[in-house]
């Protein structure tokens, strides 16, 4: 990653109100339900246009978790090892098509157990003491990020490296997360973006909870760190990775494309806190280049290490990342270590008063 920006507060309004630091794998929500969306348009493209002659698979490295489009489908694939089916001829900018950009890289931070209660402990007091307005019905929550990641592409029996390449990623969230729109040209048909709102086309009504949490769920979560943290490990069961680093991603995508009431955002740092294997990196860079400390974990499977990089003097969330640093065989031996599989960071955070409105445009 070799993109430098000035330096900007990633959770600062436009109408000079500061709402929580950082974001998000998707819809994730975060880096999740980034690969989750791109999945399923990718499938609904399939399903649309009829199988290719000569397909080109793009295998996607994680499973992303069901998330709020989709849900039967998303639902179905969970635990599942899938290799995605894109037609040939797209420009990777959307249409499911496949993506061309190079392969991203970095240089992989030393990691340290040392510091880390005092780290999160720093970070827990910043996020309890940032300014955080409750966003009131009818209103929603904007989330405006550039994002990029890193896959294996396989045409014919070859298996190369491509990217989607950095790009901007908006998202509206209505509080109980029944309402929403996205654009991103990674994942929609068009610039226009697609409507997340529920019931889907299936009838499926919206039922939030931690790997799909909505603005009013959250806000009647415990924020005792240690019930909270029972709550993450119960929901974290069945996903296919080891538990702790289930809990430590969940944790993730709740500090992306979410909004948690500051005490609860406070109490998400103290539970992290107490996931044993997690580290400190002391040099990590976002997707747009800037620079920070990372909180981070090594998934014991996938050799990967998830980081959320923080602003090292005001602990602001600027981003998140994944980055492999173990060697693998076999299908992935292609992703070498170093590869950035997955980078975001997070331009702007506010409540505006309707879809597809931006800050700017408020007032």
């Amino acid at each position: 990653m070799n993109t430098s920006t000035s330096r900007q507060n990633p959770a600062e309004w436009d109408e000079g109100v500061q709402l929580l630091s950082h974001t998000a794998r998707d819809l994730p929500t975060g880096r999740h339900q980034f690969h989750k969306e791109r999945l399923m348009a990718q499938i609904q493209q399939e399903q649309r246009t009829g199988t290719a002659t000569d397909p080109v698979k793009e295998r996607r490295f994680r499973l992303p978790r069901p998330a709020i489009t989709l849900p039967a489908v998303a639902a179905a694939l969970t635990g599942a090892v899938i290799a995605v089916m894109a037609m040939p001829g797209g420009n990777g900018a959307g249409n499911g098509g496949v993506a061309t950009g190079p392969a991203l890289t970095t240089t992989i931070g030393a990691a340290t157990t040392k510091g880390v209660p005092q780290l999160l402990d720093q970070i827990s007091l910043a996020a309890a003491e940032s300014s955080h307005p409750a966003v009131k019905p009818g209103q929603y929550i904007y989330i405006e990020s550039k994002t990029a990641d890193t896959f294996a592409k396989t045409v014919g029996d070859k298996t190369t490296l491509a990217s989607h390449e950095l790009h901007r990623r908006q998202i509206w969230s209505s509080p109980d997360g029944t309402k929403g729109w996205l654009i991103d040209p990674a994942v929609n048909d068009g610039p226009e973006g697609e409507t997340l709102s529920l019931p889907d086309e299936l009838g499926n009504p919206r039922e939030a909870g931690l790997n799909s949490p909505s603005y009013d769920y959250l806000a009647k979560l415990t924020t005792d760190p240690d019930e909270l943290l029972a709550m993450i490990y119960k929901a974290a069961e069945g996903h296919g990775n080891s538990l702790d680093q289930q809990a430590f991603t969940t944790i993730g995508d709740l500090l992306g494309e979410s909004y948690p009431p500051a005490e609860l955002y406070s109490a998400l740092f103290k539970a992290a806190a107490k996931i044993p294997g997690v580290v400190v990196v002391q040099d990590a860079v976002d997707a747009v280049g800037r620079h920070g400390v990372a909180v981070a974990r090594l998934d014991e499977t996938s050799g990967e290490r998830e980081e959320w990089i923080f602003d090292r003097k005001t602990h602001v969330f600027l981003g998140e990342r994944s980055v492999q640093v173990n060697k693998v065989s076999g299908e992935d031996a292609v992703i070498k270590p170093g590869t950035v599989t997955f980078t975001s960071a997070i331009m702007k955070r506010a409540i505006v008063d309707g879809i597809k409105q931006t800050p700017s445009q408020a007032g």
